[in-house]
């Protein structure tokens, strides 16, 4: 129990007046940053930086904690309120949250990934303390051909999940593959569809696909509709707005199967939160699927919400253990972190704990402040978060583009990313006309490089021989059970499509 004390001589550092201020003021500061379009939790984080610069170490990594966890949830407010994730980890939580905010749900949505948001983080957290050096020991089992064999699972699993139609999922994820391979191929330093442009040379960033497909492709759907259907554009600001017992029931199991996806991915660099997060996502689906859930997909889900946040918040977690026990930054924000402690004198990795242990210990016992100091500050303030929904449609919609188009433009200050921009919003618009699912492109052009690279490197390892992709247990499982999750997703579309038509005909005699 060495862990234990230690944890403890942690909360004595970090439970000072002045240091319970730092810690506010991050959790603040960054939700505030990370709800701006286009910048997030990562641009929080290294916004923020140079605030920091004047406090001693301790006191700086304090208020790091609050900005760490404090961006992750501004990340997702903006995806709920707004349809514009702050970062690619938020992606999958705006699909039933958005939809539960447009049906006067708002104010609940948030609280559910507030509450989601500390689940996670908690459990992940305590994982971080008591169980580091076991935990660690998942990393060191991940070569490239497992990384190849984690993607591919994410790819199919998640193209036959979120789409009535396995043949549009797969387009999906077409699209999104072939937006990965625009720029420069990394072995090879060759152009790929860059048009002879050499600001494609570094490719398509995230944010530009992200907020062009979710934000502006839902500004070009509304107002195609606006005056055709005014009903079906309108956001409902009225309703139970506040979460209740019975919520917190029904979406306490998918905030723990959120968190059992999430806290395993902090540990290994494949892809940052992405994975579990639409991982967990796509299990709800499953689920809801099975006891015919009349929520999701249509007024919101509040388990397809709780558990891709879970995930998140649990993958932050441990990949702040991972970063401190190991020195790997698993994401980009991690790798902003890992720039701090350099910049005081510091090198995260085994070594960090004997040098530096009351430091790490009070920058964990932070962690834990500043996840109760979210909860406190976000459950009450939901509700106010929610009344930006009570911006007429004309002017939300108008906002959601100016800052859309800030939020782009600030990052990368390129023109042309701006005309990328409106294009990928159109596809969007086009993709939602067509019944066309979003999540397989973003998943795709999140995880792609990293599929290639892995596959690549894989091959030069063998020398060309293919039989290392499913040369060892973890690449073989994965691949087994993905045939078995293709092969029942499979069998369910075709029920659901037989059931379809058989109800059909009865309709059309009610109607006769």
């Amino acid at each position: 129990m060495d862990q234990l004390s230690l944890l403890f001589d942690g909360f004595g550092a970090a439970l000072t007046p002045m240091n319970l201020l730092w810690v506010l003021i991050g959790a603040v500061l960054g939700t505030a940053v990370g709800v701006l379009p286009g910048l997030g939790s990562a641009m929080a984080v290294a916004l923020l930086l140079p605030v920091t610069f004047s406090l001693d170490p301790t006191a700086a990594f304090i208020m790091f904690a609050g900005i760490y966890f404090g961006g992750l949830f501004g990340d997702s407010t903006a995806g709920i309120l707004l349809n514009t994730p702050g970062n690619s980890s938020a992606i999958a939580s705006t699909f039933e949250g958005h939809r539960m905010a447009k049906n006067g749900h708002a104010a609940k949505a948030l609280a559910t990934a507030a509450i989601g948001a500390f689940i996670g983080g908690l459990i992940a957290t305590t994982l971080v303390v008591f169980f580091a050096p076991t935990l660690v020991k998942l990393a060191t089992v991940f070569g490239p051909a497992e990384y190849f064999a984690l993607a591919v699972f994410a790819f199919l699993a998640i193209s036959s999940v979120v789409s009535e139609s396995v043949v549009r999922g797969l387009a999906a994820l077409g699209i999104g593959l072939a937006l990965a391979l625009v720029g420069i191929d990394g072995p090879s330093g060759t152009a790929r569809f860059t048009l002879g442009m050499p600001q494609l040379f570094d490719g398509i960033s995230i944010i530009v696909i992200t907020v062009g497909l979710l934000a502006l492709g839902e500004v070009f759907h509304i107002a195609s509709r606006i005056h055709r259907d005014p009903a079906a554009t309108q956001i409902k600001t009225r309703g139970r707005a506040r979460i209740n017992l019975g919520d917190v029931r029904r979406a306490l199991p998918a905030w723990l199967r959120g968190t059992a996806f999430g806290a395993p991915f902090g540990l290994i660099p494949a892809g940052g939160a992405e994975v579990p997060t639409f991982l967990a996502y796509g299990t709800e689906k499953k689920l809801a699927a099975r006891r015919k859930d009349p929520e999701f997909g249509t007024t919101g889900s509040i388990k397809g919400l709780a558990a891709p946040e879970a995930a998140s918040n649990a993958t932050a977690g441990t990949a702040m253990g991972a970063l401190l026990a190991l020195g790997l930054p698993t994401s980009a924000t991690a790798a902003i972190m890992l720039a701090a402690f350099q910049q005081y004198g510091m090198q995260p990795g085994p070594l960090l704990f004997e040098r530096s242990g009351e430091l790490v210990w009070a920058l964990l016992a932070s962690l834990f402040i500043g996840l109760v100091i979210l909860l406190i500050i976000n459950l009450p303030f939901a509700t106010v978060w929610a009344k930006l929904l009570n911006i007429p449609r004309h002017y939300l919609y108008a906002g959601i583009t100016v800052f859309s188009m800030l939020g782009v433009y600030a990052v990368s200050s390129s023109v042309l990313d701006l005309w990328l921009l409106i294009a990928i919003g159109l596809a969007g618009f086009m993709m939602r006309r067509f019944n066309i699912p979003l999540a397989p492109v973003l998943i795709a052009v999140i995880l792609g490089p990293m599929a290639e690279t892995e596959l690549r490197r894989a091959l030069a390892v063998s020398e060309g021989d293919l039989g290392i992709l499913v040369g060892s247990p973890i690449t073989i499982t994965l691949y087994l059970v993905l045939a078995v999750a293709l092969a029942v997703s499979g069998v369910q579309h075709v029920r659901h499509r037989r059931t379809r038509k058989d109800s059909e005909p009865a309709v059309q005699a009610v109607d006769a």
